[in-house]
Formats: C-alpha cells, structure tokens, sequence
C-alpha cells in the first residue's frame, strides 16, 4: 500500500509540474501566431461535421478544438492546465465559436467510455509523460467505430530537433517518463493503440513557419512563450556558460532550417478507426 500512495504522490506532483511548466510564458501566442494552421489540418482528417461529439485531449487554448466547433461539432477541449482553458475561452468568444472547455488529465480522463464520435488531440497528448495510459484513454472514450486523430511533432523534425538540443541543459525525466517525439513516430504510435483500432493511416506532413525572418527571432520567442523551452533555460539559469551554450545551440538549429526566412516544421498526422 505504501507504494501505491508513493506513487500516487509522485504522480501528483509530475502533473503539477506539467501544469506549472505549460502556464508558463504565453503558449496561445505559440498557438495563434506559429501553428495556426495545425488544428484544422486536424479537424479535417477527422472528418468532423455537424453534431458528432468530438473530445479533444490536451486541447490547449483550442488550436483544434476550436476550428472542430466552428464545423458543427459538440466539442469538449480538455488540458491538465487552467491558465490555458482560460485563453482558449476568450479565442473562442472572439471566433464565435461555442464548446465545452474542462480541466482534466490526458491519463486519466473524466469522460465515460465510448463517449466521443471523435477523439482528437494536436500537439498536446504527445507531452503526456505515460504514453501507454494516455493511448488507452483516448481509445476508452472513443465510440466503437469512431475515429481517433492525432498530430504530433515527429522526433527527425524540428521540434523534435529542438527537443533534442535543449535535453542536454535540462533536468533529467523523472522515472517512467517517455520523451514527447515518440508520438511522432508511426510505429510507436501502432504499438501503443494495438488491435483496439483499425484504418490506421499515418502520413508525415509539414507546416510552414515564417513569423521568424532571423534564427536569433525564433530563439527569443520560444525563450519568451514556450513553457519547456522556458523551463529548460530556469534549469540553467545559474551557468551563464551554459545558457550561451544553449543560446548558440537554439540559433544554429534555427539557422539550419531557414530558407528564405522560413522553415519547414515535420509532423506525423495519423487517424484510425476504432474497433
């Protein structure tokens, strides 16, 4: 028993963690000015229409939920972080659109089963740190016959690559943990859904980024608004040395990826059909 409430413990303050690290600096600037395009590339292979229940796990500030309301759906966004829900209700009162917004753990969901025509997650579901628990759930509210989508950065892409480059600045995972660009990869994703689905299609795709004229701009945004990115840069906050390190490592990654003042930003857009 002592385990168990040791573990329960452990878990708790991962979470608040997770929740602290994503209230910080200003994601829906992330999601509104860099990876607008993102959520209705989701919503469309989702095939989402008028009246389907649709759940979207680790919604954020709505980058898919939101365009999933304004094609019919009765959405419910769901994210482990409040600071998030907040921004995404005032996008949505400003878009026009109507939904659910719900606080709620991507490995423990409040919903009942079978409860969504769609379960849908972008770029969120990815930095739950158990990816077996958060597969199953979003397979458990799914209806049989429903359809579960999901978009994430690949590992080879340049989020991935970013994650890759501040991992040597930033405190180790806790126990468990598994890194978010998994997510990315089809097979991984496959293993982690099993037989429980079928029509599984994944297809790797890009999104354009081009806020960003100078590699140094992107590293001072994602500095600025990006909860891990931030939290990485407090880790080393008392090494000066290493924060150059980290600054000059950021610039070249950005430099490397820039054509003509853009980049190109790999996703996996994968959807099935559960069974």
């Amino acid at each position: 028993m002592a385990e168990t409430v040791d573990a329960r413990e452990a878990d708790r303050a991962l979470k608040a963690k997770h929740r602290t690290m994503w209230a910080l600096g200003d994601y829906p600037a992330v999601a509104r000015q860099v990876v607008a395009g993102l959520g209705p590339v989701l919503v469309e292979a989702c095939a989402v229409k008028g009246g389907d229940r649709v759940l979207d796990v680790a919604a954020g500030s709505g980058n898919a939920a939101i365009p999933a309301a304004l094609a019919g759906g009765d959405v419910v966004a769901s994210d482990l972080t409040p600071e998030l829900l907040a921004a995404g209700r005032k996008e949505a009162e400003a878009r026009g659109a109507t939904l659910t917004w719900q606080e709620a753990d991507a490995e423990a969901l409040t919903f009942e089963d079978g409860a969504f025509d769609a379960v849908m997650s972008c770029v969120g579901v990815m930095f739950a740190p158990h990816h077996q628990a958060a597969a199953d759930e979003l397979v458990r509210v799914c209806r049989p016959g429903g359809t579960i989508g999901l978009l994430n950065w690949t590992p080879e892409g340049f989020i991935g690559q970013m994650f890759a480059t501040m991992k040597p600045y930033a405190p180790p995972p806790p126990p468990g943990a598994q890194p978010p660009p998994l997510w990315g990869k089809e097979e991984h994703v496959r293993a982690l859904l099993g037989d429980r689905v079928s029509d599984v299609e994944g297809r790797r795709r890009t999104i354009r980024v081009d806020l960003f004229q100078e590699p140094e701009e992107f590293r001072d945004f994602f500095k600025k608004a990006y909860g891990p990115t931030i939290a990485v840069y407090r880790n080393i906050a008392d090494d000066p040395e290493r924060t150059a390190a980290l600054d000059a490592a950021l610039v070249d990654l950005a430099q490397g990826a820039m054509r003509d003042g853009a980049m190109e930003w790999e996703y996996l857009l994968l959807t099935a059909r559960k069974g």
